[in-house]
């Protein structure tokens, strides 16, 4: 039986090593190589990620994709610009994987490509975005008064009050997910900060 061309790879493109510890300079090499070409395809792990929300309602009016789609839609069309309207775009990616703490999920992915305010908003859009109902589940609405000390607390206040909190409009005509495709791979092409920046650079 012949295997996938993915997985034909012979010993010879292979690091030799057991142990991290015996790791040489050729192995290195040869895996750099294989991550350079890895990380080049991430905008499109994310994008196939973010099409697992098309469909899944959880109750709310639209589906967690239509939310995604009309968040980063408002954002755009309010002038952002597009580190933001990815972080929009992206903000709740992870509730398939991080469901107790979806916007640190989402905040990781994007912290190489974005400003610390909007990595700052991402990460933390959760706390604020709970203003508008945790008190309807016997939560304290106002947990977001924690950050109140953070110079990026307008910021994200702003950001669920206009763009947010708003996206459950089943009659908004949000832009299709092509539409966001190219500010993905535009924002996602080289880090801005990542402990491999010296490495991607050679």
């Amino acid at each position: 039986m012949n295997k996938p061309e993915n997985l034909t790879h012979s010993i010879e493109e292979r690091a030799k090593f057991r142990e991290m510890k015996e790791g040489t300079q050729e192995d290195w090499a040869i895996i750099g190589a294989e991550y350079m070409a890895f990380a080049k395809d991430l905008p499109d792990r994310v994008l196939e990620h973010l099409r697992l929300l098309d469909g899944d309602f959880g109750g709310f009016p639209v589906c967690r994709l239509e939310h995604s789609l009309q968040t980063a839609t408002r954002a755009h069309r309010d002038g952002r610009d597009e580190q933001y309207v990815v972080m929009a775009l992206l903000h709740d990616i992870g509730d398939t994987l991080g469901s107790y703490n979806h916007p640190e999920v989402a905040a990781a992915i994007i912290k190489p490509f974005v400003t610390e305010e909007i990595h700052w908003i991402c990460q933390n859009h959760g706390a604020f975005q709970g203003y508008y109902y945790f008190h309807h589940l016997g939560m304290d609405r106002n947990i977001r008064d924690k950050f109140a000390e953070s110079p990026h607390f307008a910021a994200c206040a702003e950001f669920c009050e206009k763009y947010d909190q708003a996206a459950f409009d089943p009659d908004y005509e949000s832009e299709p997910l092509e539409f966001f495709e190219p500010m993905v791979r535009r924002v996602m092409a080289k880090p801005l900060a990542s402990m491999y920046a010296k490495a991607l650079e050679e």
